[in-house]
């Protein structure tokens, strides 16, 4: 059981940024935040979870039916992650690329500590065995320094040491790659798949929470992340959402089609209406929400798997996005669980066919992609839950001292091999400057 509290600070965005200073010495903290961006599906305007009262991590042996048994015993709410390499626990596949971050492939925990943003209020839901300490932490928020913003960063140090940044696989080897994927493509053994790159930094140390701070700053994504557990960090400014269930309805939005930003208005109103009309960038939208729409109709009452939105563009600070839309209504009895098995990983990160992409993919990419391209997100005590991708993120192992970013796009019969790398170069700016600067 939970205590509630109901609490109105001054100024919201001083609260959220003492909070996450706040938050630092626990060993769990998860933080999620819109960044006022009002889409039609949000529950939240940000979400702070932190210390776990229980938790689960394992790796893909029966992933998904541990994490059944541990939402259905807890029925409370639970944060987590669900990593890419989940796949091996749906399908008969591997993973055995390099793997420099060594994240559990499933972790979720129980947290005695939430609060809830919404409007000028934050709701605190304690578990009762700490709700004595509510005084005392509100008190302690309040005089906590708030996390550094981008305009008053200038002095401060990111970074214990030089910064450099090093490619998994060449520019020639990845325009090699690509064209190997695109013979897949020709012989019809795909028809999409999304290809990733590595880039990452060894023997460094950062500082995650202003890293994160600074990234969230430049990119103002609806579904930016800073995940602590222990010693590994997701710091990620996704625009993505993966999977939401509210009651009986399932919505999955996923993203194929990017145009980089101008700072000429003209000339960025002119790169948004091109790409709406782009052939080859709604070819690849429109693959994927075939996809999707299979994949919710495995736990769909029939009928109701609905193309709600079709290649919409929207906006972000560092790009131009196509967004599509997909819902569906499945049966109460309907464990929440299996519905984000039954779609796992999300189309728009894999391609299609599913199992033939992925299984093309891990020949060609030479990194276990991990949390990156799985999912990120909560459960609530009535089974409802919402998981964003995890894309546009940098991971960071403190103990291995050791920072990644991937990047990818998806790869039709349409790609041109030299644009699709520099399609991966704009999506890796943001994390790019944050890591240089």
């Amino acid at each position: 059981m939970r205590t509630t509290y109901l609490h109105k600070p001054k100024c919201i965005d001083t609260f959220k940024s003492q909070l996450l200073t706040w938050s630092q010495p626990y060993h769990e903290a998860v933080w999620m935040d819109s960044n006022e961006y009002h889409e039609a599906y949000s529950s939240f305007d940000a979400v702070l979870a932190v210390d776990a009262m229980t938790c689960i991590q394992t790796d893909f042996q029966e992933a998904f039916l541990k994490l059944k048994e541990y939402q259905t015993h807890t029925k409370d709410w639970i944060f987590g992650y669900l990593s890419y390499d989940l796949k091996n626990a749906i399908e008969d596949l591997k993973s055995e690329n390099f793997d420099g971050l060594h994240f559990p492939e499933l972790y979720f925990f129980q947290p005695k500590k939430l609060f809830l943003f919404k409007g000028d209020t934050v709701e605190m839901h304690y578990l009762n065995v700490v709700a004595d300490d509510m005084d005392d932490d509100l008190n302690n928020i309040c005089h906590c320094e708030p996390v550094l913003s981008a305009e008053s960063d200038e002095e401060r140090s990111y970074f214990l040491n030089e910064i450099v940044i090093k490619p998994r696989i060449s520019k020639t080897d990845y325009l090699s790659k690509v064209n190997t994927m695109l013979e897949h493509i020709y012989h019809g053994d795909i028809y999409e798949a999304n290809f990733c790159q590595e880039f990452y930094i060894e023997n460094t140390q950062i500082n995650p929470l202003e890293t994160y701070w600074k990234l969230n700053s430049i990119s103002k994504p609806p579904f930016a992340t800073f995940i602590k557990l222990n010693d590994k960090y997701l710091l990620s400014a996704s625009p993505e959402r993966y999977l939401k269930k509210t009651g009986t309805k399932i919505i999955s939005q996923p993203i194929k089609g990017t145009a980089k930003r101008s700072k000429d208005s003209v000339e960025d109103k002119r790169l948004k209406e091109q790409l709406a009309i782009d052939e080859k960038e709604r070819s690849e939208n429109i693959m994927i929400v075939d996809l999707v729409r299979n994949d919710l109709s495995k736990t769909a009452k029939k009928g109701t798997v609905k193309v709600v939105e079709l290649c919409q563009v929207y906006t972000f600070p560092q790009v131009h996005q196509m967004i599509s839309t997909i819902s569906s209504e499945i049966e109460e009895t309907e464990h929440p669980v299996h519905v984000l098995e039954s779609t796992f990983p999300m189309g728009s990160m894999t391609g299609a066919p599913k199992i033939s992409a992925m299984k093309i993919i891990e020949t060609l990419e030479e990194t276990k992609r991990g949390v990156y391209s799985g999912a990120v997100g909560y459960f609530t005590p009535d089974s409802n839950f919402d998981f964003n991708v995890v894309i546009r993120s940098i991971l960071y192992n403190h103990s291995q001292q050791y920072v990644s970013f991937s990047v990818g796009s998806a790869i039709t019969a349409k790609s041109n091999p030299l644009k699709e790398y520099e399609e991966c170069l704009i999506k890796a700016k943001a994390m790019r400057e944050v890591l240089e600067d």
